[in-house]
């Protein structure tokens, strides 16, 4: 399971010569993601860039193959 939270923090103000205007958002935020796959934990990486996160999760290798001997008779 991916948990990803955080909060919101912006301002706006608008100054003109017969206005005077400020804005204020604020807010907090959590999202949980069910993953398909286990992951490497140690492989992990996220940046966040232009207003994007970017979450990098490798599969586990040791889940990617899986071996089966079959006996014959």
């Amino acid at each position: 399971m991916l948990h990803i939270s955080g909060s919101i923090n912006r301002s706006n103000e608008v100054k003109e010569e017969n206005m005077h205007r400020k804005e204020r958002f604020t807010g907090r935020f959590h999202r949980s993601v069910a993953l398909p796959a286990p992951v490497s934990h140690e492989e992990i990486k996220a940046s966040y860039k232009n207003g994007v996160l970017e979450v990098r999760m490798p599969k586990d290798k040791q889940d990617d193959k899986k071996r089966i001997d079959v006996e014959f008779h």
